[in-house]
């Protein structure tokens, strides 16, 4: 049995008869003529007439299998009996790309449902073979070297009609999973599958729809399938879509400023991504509190490629942890169409104010600002300290932290702030008359590599200009001043400076740093800045936190029966605090941890699955340390909200922790690479690209050996041999002069 790669160019084989065709006519062109002279030529003849007669049959012969040779060798056929005899299987690792994306709807169908109907027909057609067959099935989601290593659906499992039957049933119960898997981990683990030795011929099988944010920098992928290809392996590239569609993705659910108190007003906000090339316009995003709905946020357009944010207040009436979630209606893919969110609520917001003056005359400004009483509900717990309390207590119990009139720290109390600030936390600054610019030069900028974001030269006067009446402080639209700009006569336009550090003269940010400033004096001097410091946040302001009276005089009437003093003082602790109470979330696949303290809690802790994908708990045992049990849930292959219950000892109490996981929004980037964009971004690695529809019995690869070349060096010896031949059976005179 000898299939053929192009079965078509068999009709060459009528050419076999040209050679006869052309041998009998030249017998007919010879006419006989009597001629006595030739009686004794026939005499001669007939003694060798035999070998004469044979020459000339084996030199047609010889023609006919030439031109046999040429049609068969540009025919391409395999031989399978080869393979069979030389016990050599045939191993085809069919990967599977199963991320979001995958769900992309065709029409009828989607990506994915393309990608299994070719699993089930590379199945059976590959059991037409008659050499051995043997099948590997790997899933993209399947294939982390994790906790659970790579976990292929089949692993070097004979092709037989049985299997067959399974195969198609597995197939068939597949869904996309949430992940955002890549093809690189798929190769990998090809070469960490156990193999059971024997020769074999493997064909590699990617089958996906090479979306361009995974085939951009391809160098790991290019470098493993070029290993492959060393090895022996065919590649071929299975794609599974024939064009891009428009997709919206939620990619961010978060808190962007407030108090996380209780019955106090939060501010979130809530991005959408348009990965389309058009426009997209009246976008509704709905939302809810605690799976009760909420008004929805509208967008009235979002331009193609970009993302817009927008921002909406939530208010939780208890403390605890509460949920929000945002949902866009159906689109290509649905998946990354929803975002959840786990948001710490406190029953106060316990705030640490710094005062270097024993009299705390900042203090009370400040913490009469933040928590003024009354009817006025701000959640915000204020605990005024001098310096000392930053040495002898943790700081990771505040929400934030603002240091007043302060002269001077020692190493371990800036030490302790710093730390607090890059672990997230907030840090509020107000300079006063008893700080000291060489030693905030010295210990706190240190260069730019401390927490204070400027050098100062010294206090300096705020002189007043009569000749031209503006107002002290000019502020920009950062969240702690957004309700302030813009406006005309508003508040904060009656502020007046008369005394601030100042930096030295034409001193600017740097242009790679986080440094910002975010108001300014009429004179053009900085009066407010802010930076970053890890993951937290730095406002300083170059003046006074209160009105009091001072050896230099007033520092600025801010605090002294002006409203906007404690605008911007709420708007300053919530846009400090949102560094500590960022929403509980991460992605899709990544293992929960959730850590309590040993004496109090038993180690056995239940895991509640999402009930948006069906439910179901896990109970799992925590690892204990000296002082904490750490508790963890490695299968998270679904987005939502998901939830540790832990046991405490004394009272038996089932005390819950929460935990937001969401699919990663980049996976729903639906650009993808054709043919060419592969092409260049693989160079150099021989493989065959297919689309799904198009991929068929593959007889150069699945046939056994081709004999495509066998015939080509058939055909160079026939033509050899028939040249000899010819040569032989022809007549050929001596040439004159030549010895007799």
């Amino acid at each position: 049995m000898l299939p053929f790669v192009h079965a078509p160019l068999l009709w060459g084989l009528a050419l076999l008869g040209v050679p006869i065709l052309i041998h009998l006519i030249n017998r007919l062109r010879h006419r006989r003529v009597g001629w006595a002279a030739m009686e004794f030529l026939l005499a001669s003849q007939k003694r060798s007439r035999n070998w004469i007669l044979l020459k000339q049959l084996l030199l047609l012969l010889l023609r006919v299998v030439a031109v046999a040779a040429i049609v068969l060798m540009l025919a391409q056929p395999h031989n399978q009996w080869a393979a069979l005899l030389s016990h050599a299987k045939t191993h085809h690792i069919v990967l599977v790309d199963d991320s979001f994306s995958m769900s992309d709807r065709l029409s009828d169908a989607s990506a994915f449902d393309r990608a299994k109907e070719v699993v089930v027909r590379l199945a059976e057609q590959a059991a037409r073979a008659d050499n051995p067959q043997v099948f590997t099935l790997l899933r993209f989601s399947q294939a982390g070297a994790g906790p659970r290593g790579t976990q292929p659906d089949l692993l070097e499992q004979p092709l037989t009609a049985g299997l067959r039957e399974r195969l198609a049933g597995m197939v068939a119960a597949w869904a996309p999973s949430q992940l955002a898997s890549g093809p690189a981990e798929a190769l990998e683990a090809i070469e960490r599958l156990p193999q059971q030795g024997g020769s074999e011929e493997r064909m590699v099988y990617l089958i996906s729809d090479f979306r361009a944010n995974q085939w951009d920098d391809p160098a790991d992928v290019r470098t493993t399938l070029a290993r492959l290809q060393q090895q022996g392996a065919h590649l071929q590239l299975v794609d599974c879509v024939d064009g891009t569609h428009s997709n919206l993705a939620i990619s961010d659910l978060r808190v962007t400023s407030g108090v996380c108190a209780a019955g106090v007003p939060l501010w979130m906000s809530v991005t959408v991504t348009n990965y389309a090339a058009n426009p997209a316009h009246d976008v509704s995003v709905k939302l809810a509190e605690d799976g009760m709905p909420r008004p929805a946020v509208v967008i009235r357009q979002i331009p193609a490629g970009k993302s817009i944010t927008r921002r909406f207040p939530v208010v939780f009436a208890t403390a605890g942890q509460h949920r929000v979630s945002a949902q866009l209606d159906g689109d290509a893919v649905t998946a990354d169409n929803v975002r959840f969110a786990v948001v710490e609520v406190e029953a106060t917001s316990p705030v640490l104010i710094v005062d270097g003056d024993p009299r705390g005359s900042d203090a009370v400004f400040l913490s009469t600002a933040l928590a003024p009483g009354g009817k006025v509900k701000s959640g915000i717990s204020p605990l005024i300290e001098s310096p000392r309390f930053l040495r002898d207590h943790a700081l990771d119990g505040f929400d934030a932290v603002y240091l007043l009139n302060f002269d001077r720290f020692d190493a371990a109390e800036i030490a302790a702030l710093e730390a607090y600030v890059r672990a997230g936390g907030g840090i509020g600054i107000f300079l006063g008359e008893l700080s000291q610019a060489e030693f905030i030069n010295k210990h706190l900028y240190r260069d730019g590599e401390g927490l204070f974001p400027l050098p100062l030269v010294g206090v300096t006067e705020l002189l007043v200009d009569r000749t031209e009446p503006v107002p002290d402080v000019e502020v920009t639209d950062h969240p702690i001043f957004s309700v302030f700009a813009g406006e005309r006569n508003s508040f904060i336009s009656s502020v007046l400076v008369e005394h601030y550090f100042a930096a030295p003269k034409n001193w600017s940010p740097p242009a790679d740093s986080t440094t910002e400033v975010i108001a300014r004096l009429r004179n053009g001097a900085p009066l407010a800045i802010e930076s970053h410091l890890g993951e937290g946040r730095v406002v300083t302001f170059l003046t006074k936190a209160g009105p009091g009276e001072t050896p230099q005089g007033g520092w600025n009437n801010w605090g002294r029966n002006n409203p906007s003093y404690i605008v911007a003082m709420l708007e300053l602790e919530a846009y400090l605090a949102a560094g500590r109470h960022r929403a509980i979330t991460g992605l899709v696949g990544q293992p929960l941890s959730t850590t309590m303290p040993l004496a109090q809690y038993l180690p056995q802790v239940r895991f509640i699955i999402p009930a948006e994908q069906g439910g179901g708990t896990l109970t799992v045992d925590a690892e204990a340390s000296a002082t904490d049990l750490t508790a963890e849930l490695g299968d998270t292959h679904t987005a939502g909200v998901y939830e540790a219950q832990w046991t405490q000892r004394s009272s038996g109490e089932v005390v819950p922790r929460q935990f937001a996981l969401n699919v990663d929004p980049r996976e729903g980037n639906l650009d993808r690479l054709d043919s060419a964009g592969l092409a260049d971004r693989l160079h150099g690695i021989k493989y065959l690209y297919q689309h799904a529809q198009d991929v068929v019995y593959d007889g150069e690869r699945l046939a056994g050996p081709n004999l495509g070349r066998f015939f080509m060096w058939l055909l160079i010896i026939v033509l050899l041999i028939e040249q000899i031949l010819a040569y032989s059976a022809s007549y050929h005179p001596v040439r004159r002069g030549a010895a007799r």
